[in-house]
């Protein structure tokens, strides 16, 4: 069984795990073991047969965990809208009282909402796909071997095995226990190990960080309480998150807007002005669609749905997907030493006795410790690869006693009875927890951790208990063993782009504080040289901060202060990211922001991540971050079209109840604005890149510049309407004026999009001049002149119309800057 073990200086290395998300602060029901039949306890496991008869029976772990909604509920939340509805009604209506090119708005929103369904599908088989490649694989025994099974196989009374770093993916009772501890932080809020022994419950959502052993299942499927939660918690969402928020408070706003508004303008077309029937309900229809910015939640669905396939193709699995838009606001990413600036492995440069110790001798101890632990750590992984079992006389010793490591503790140790009949007792771990303060060997150690090496300490103890609080008093140093890790090759281009993105670096590890800091020196991190340990890290939360502000490497960090680290940063303001792979990371992983696991991590870190990097890679963090920066940026520009022809639509109604004319527009107007001002540009700026980092209040940053846009094109595109009334007289006069307010209201909505298309590229500049292009073809083409139902009549009202457009323009840069200034956005 892969395992997910700790490293015996703090950091830990990778094994497989299931994505899932755990509700902490949900209150458990004690687990009770149930009476089941003697094999279950029995540590060969249940037989096949045993587990058929199980299964035939129902008795089977089989919670769906969804990472995303099924295509029924994808069809049925993109069709069944408060918007869609509105529109159907207004279409239909269309369809039997107008030209069908005045239904042409119906079909645009057909369109748009079939490619929000075939997006987000993408999305879901992204998902779907990559939860499987991620899905943790449990041991079990059957028929007296161990197997690995998916988590929906296992049954009632099924023995599954626990090592450092595994989640207990069902509720059961404690079998076997090696050392056994396990945090229940996630489901009972409670941070410190509870240590288990035979006969003790143990809960799905716990996970194991330190010693091992084995639980008999007892609940299983829906009746394990925190299965249930992880199936709530994992499911694929679209909510929750300041932009989608902030949409359905804008989409709220303008309903209240919009049934006032479209009621006065039904009576004042269809009431006060005693026109032709089917035309009055046709611009009445034209004054009530446009106020729907309907476009808007589809780009942003289609913008987090092609964000997820993006990702998904870099082997990045975005377990919430307002994970992307939260990394993309993040301003301080907290790293893992090991298997984020480091690989998982290690190799053994040197050992150097000490006290005099006999180097044979001292190789044997460390042959002996390898052998002792089923479940070696990186750390001891080297040293089983420098000296293998079976060599030297070491390979008859007996191990009496074994602790394992623990990041509290940051050592481990065994007992033996050696050849001749001795007997021994040793630890291993940090030199500077096992030593005493002023030791000079500390010294000697300090010089090699300025090199960026790791240093362990092999000591002799006295007799008597391994895990006693005191079991490091009077120990007797034998040897250093020193270790080379190893860079990751990407590492230093991953720190360098947060560099340049202004986003803080701190390096978080349970490894020396000068050897993290020479590693991360060499990858080339600001301020590398600013180290701290943690040991002697204020308690005060506002000093805590402080600390965390002015250095940027902190070594021996426990678990807890990981977690007290990430809140003191938030307690400053700061959205917080944090990246890890071991059980020492969960607590902090929990409470940032945004949690980054890597997909060799532990089950526990897998669980609560937010975000895990499958191909275990920390170079991919850049693509998620400017992922999010592109959402997040390009929804905020394209929400400013699309409110602006909301408050616009909105204000021209208005105007028209108050005046008592008619309706400028008809909805085909309208529909050719929308596609060339809004809806196909939207579309391209929703996909540039952008790599701005997100900023907070996104209603109010859209809402001011949308509101004096809005504003000022509705105006001017009023103010033309009226003196085209003056102008024009006789047959064809409201259309000669629908043609001329429509000139100088699609000039002004492509200032506005001009103005939101910068900065320039050239293919930005090309996409305003096609969309210019396109409302010219429509003015010259004859054919399209009567499809639209748009044909300048004269040469003075639509050069008045293109002056009054100019101006408008004017008061949009002004008003622009103005807001700019003000408010420093």
């Amino acid at each position: 069984m892969t395992q997910r073990a700790l490293d015996s200086s703090g950091e830990q290395t990778p094994g497989p795990s299931r994505p899932a998300m755990i509700d902490a602060g949900a209150e458990l029901d004690p687990v009770h073991p149930m009476d089941l039949p003697p094999s279950a306890h029995d540590a060969t496991g249940l037989t096949t047969a045993e587990v058929a008869e199980r299964v035939a029976r129902g008795e089977v772990n089989d919670v769906p965990v969804r990472s995303s909604r099924s295509v029924t509920e994808i069809v049925r939340a993109n069709v069944f809208t408060r918007f869609n509805l509105i529109i159907g009604v207004l279409w239909v209506i269309m369809l039997f009282v107008a030209p069908i090119q005045d239904s042409l708005f119906g079909f645009v929103i057909v369109a748009n909402t079939g490619i929000g369904i075939i997006q987000e599908w993408r999305a879901k088989k992204t998902l779907d796909s990559l939860a499987v490649i991620g899905e943790a694989k449990p041991t079990v025994r059957r028929d007296g071997k161990a197997a690995e099974i998916s988590t929906h196989e296992i049954v009632l009374g099924d023995v599954v095995e626990l090592g450092p770093g595994d989640k207990v993916v069902v509720d059961g009772t404690v079998a076997e226990a090696d050392s056994l501890e396990v945090d229940e932080s996630l489901l009972t809020g409670e941070a410190d190990p509870v240590l288990k022994r035979p006969g003790d419950p143990v809960m799905s959502g716990s996970f194991v960080v330190a010693g091992g052993g084995a639980f008999t299942a007892t609940k299983v499927g829906r009746e394990a309480y925190a299965a249930q939660l992880a199936e709530e918690a994992s499911r694929f969402t679209l909510v929750h998150s300041e932009l989608r928020s902030g949409i359905s408070t804008i989409l709220k706003y303008v309903t209240w807007m919009m049934v006032p508004t479209a009621i006065g303008l039904i009576i004042s077309q269809l009431v006060v002005k005693d026109n032709n029937f089917k035309d009055s309900v046709a611009r009445t229809v034209g004054g009530i669609v446009p106020m729907i910015p309907e476009g808007l939640v589809l780009l942003t669905s289609v913008a987090f749905a092609i964000g997820v396939v993006r990702l998904g193709r870099k082997q990045c699995l975005v377990q919430e997907l307002p994970a992307i838009e939260g990394l993309a606001r993040v301003d301080v990413v907290c790293l893992d030493k090991t298997g984020t600036l480091t690989e998982g492995g290690m190799d053994i440069t040197e050992v150097r006795p000490l006290n005099g110790s006999d180097e044979a001798y001292v190789h044997q101890v460390l042959r002996s410790l390898g052998s002792s632990d089923p479940r070696p750590n990186a750390s001891l992984q080297a040293i089983i690869d420098a000296y293998p079992a079976g060599e030297g006389t070491a390979a008859s010793w007996t191990v009496t006693d074994a602790l394992p490591f623990s990041s509290a503790r940051k050592y481990s140790g065994a007992a033996f009875t050696e050849t001749d009949g001795t007997s021994s007792a040793w630890l291993l771990g940090a030199p500077d927890v096992l030593l005493p303060e002023g030791d000079p060997t500390l010294d000697e150690i300090e010089h090699l951790n300025q090199q960026g090496l790791r240093v362990l300490l092999l000591a002799r103890v006295p007799s008597g208990e391994l895990d006693a609080p005191d079991a490091a008093e009077g120990d007797v140093p034998t040897a250093l063993v020193v270790l080379e890790q190893r860079l990751r090759p990407d590492a230093a281009e991953t720190l360098k782009y947060f560099a340049q993105q202004n986003v803080a670096t701190k390096v978080i590890s349970g490894d020396n504080a000068v050897s993290v800091g020479a590693v991360a020196g060499k990858l080339g991190l600001a301020g590398a040289e600013n180290t701290l340990d943690a040991r002697k890290m204020p308690t005060d939360p506002d000093d805590m901060a402080t600390a965390m502000e002015q250095n940027a490497v902190f070594g021996r960090v426990t678990p807890q202060q990981k977690r007290d680290m990430v809140a003191a940063l938030q307690s400053r303001g700061h959205t917080v990211a944090m990246t890890g792979d071991g059980v020492n990371d969960v607590l902090a992983l929990k409470d940032a922001d945004i949690g980054v696991s890597m997909g060799s991590g532990s089950e526990a870190t897998r669980a609560v991540a937010q975000i895990v990097l499958l191909n275990n890679s920390f170079a991919t963090l850049p693509s998620v971050v400017a992922e999010g920066r592109r959402v997040i940026g390009n929804i905020t520009r394209v929400a400013t079209l699309f409110l602006t022809k909301t408050v616009y639509s909105v204000l021209l109604a208005i105007l028209v109840v108050c005046t008592q004319v008619e309706y400028p527009f008809l909805p085909r107007h309208l529909t050719l604005l929308s596609t060339l001002t809004i809806g196909v540009p939207a579309f391209f700026l929703a996909l540039a890149p952008n790599k701005e980092r997100a900023q907070p209040h996104f209603v109010r940053r859209v809402m001011r510049y949308a509101i004096p846009s809005g504003v000022i094109a509705a105006t001017a595109t009023f103010t033309t309407y009226l003196v085209a009334r003056h102008h024009y007289a006789g047959p064809g006069a409201l259309e000669a004026e629908t043609s001329a307010a429509t000139l100088t209201l699609f000039l002004t909505s492509m200032w506005v999009l001009a103005i939101i298309a910068r900065p320039y590229t050239w293919w930005r500049i090309a996409l305003v001049a096609a969309m210019g292009l396109g409302f010219l073809i429509v003015l010259v083409v004859p054919w399209l002149q009567d499809f639209f139902a748009l044909k300048l009549v004269g040469t003075t009202m639509p050069w008045t119309a293109v002056g009054i457009a100019v101006a408008a323009a004017a008061l949009l840069e002004f008003s622009w800057r103005l807001v700019g200034r003000r408010f420093g956005v």
